[in-house]
């Protein structure tokens, strides 16, 4: 199988073949991924949520994130590898950010690094990339700035908002980013910044007209607790599946009716 890099991603962009990005968290779905061929695996600081039991990804450490890549790079072969900078480790220090993600891209394994927010971020942004460290950016509802932006909304529905995206969009690409991901803004947004930037653009909640698509993936294997955001499309349920068997389990073992004569060595 091809390994997929930044460059390939490009490409894909300029053929109008599209990217199919997952978020994922260990090695046996790292293989899994790769199995199908998925062209970016994103280590999501939405470990965070779906993973450790926080309650956004906030609290998610470098720590945190250097022992999930770690994982996905033992089990990742095709995708390109991506790591999300955790919260307050790349924002003020472009020294401490290229240090940080250092650690992710030696010790880790990552092949890349996502980072969220756009103009304030740039001098960090520019150092990663003095330090040939490939960076993709991230816009529109960025779930580190959840509390300074007013929760988990659509962002870029008024005129000025919208402009402002689409400006902090133009300025990334010319800083050197290598993608984008835009988050839950209006396809019509979404379309123009695909149009405007020649850079790569992965929407998870942003329509059609992006580049590529990512998801998390405990929300699309319907493992994910509560409501999900309208974006989300449930490709199974496991979660459902797992809690009958778990009940099941506990059925058999109160009944006496496991292990079996299949499960018992002579």
């Amino acid at each position: 199988m091809q390994k997929i890099t930044t460059v390939s991603l490009r490409e894909m962009k300029e053929k109008g073949e599209k990217i199919v990005a997952l978020t994922c968290y260990d090695a046996a779905m790292a293989r899994l991924l790769n199995q199908h061929e998925i062209d970016v695996v994103l280590v999501g600081d939405s470990v965070g949520n779906v993973k450790l039991g926080y309650e956004n990804t906030l609290a998610v450490t470098l720590e945190d994130m250097l022992h999930h890549t770690k994982a996905v790079k033992r089990g990742n072969s095709r995708a390109l590898l991506v790591a999300d900078m955790p919260f307050l480790t790349y924002e003020f220090d472009p020294r401490e950010a290229v240090r940080s993600v250092g650690r992710l891209i030696k010790a880790g394994g990552a092949e890349a690094v996502k980072v969220e927010g756009g103009q304030k971020i740039l001098p960090s942004i520019k150092a990663l990339i003095d330090s040939n460290i490939p960076v993709m950016g991230h816009l529109g509802l960025t779930p580190q700035s959840v509390y300074m932006k007013g929760g988990y909304r659509v962002h870029g529905r008024d005129s000025h908002e919208a402009e402002d995206i689409l400006d902090q969009a133009k300025t990334l690409e010319e800083a050197g980013v290598f993608a984008l991901v835009l988050e839950a803004v209006p396809s019509a947004l979404a379309r123009d910044i695909t149009n405007a930037v020649s850079i790569p653009t992965i929407g998870i909640g942003a329509g059609l007209d992006c580049d590529g698509q990512v998801l998390v993936l405990d929300d699309l294997l319907g493992l994910s607790e509560g409501t999900p955001p309208k974006f989300v499309r449930h490709y199974a349920s496991l979660r459902a599946e797992a809690s009958q068997a778990v009940k099941k389990f506990k059925l058999d073992v109160k009944g006496k009716k496991f292990p079996g004569p299949a499960q018992v060595y002579d």
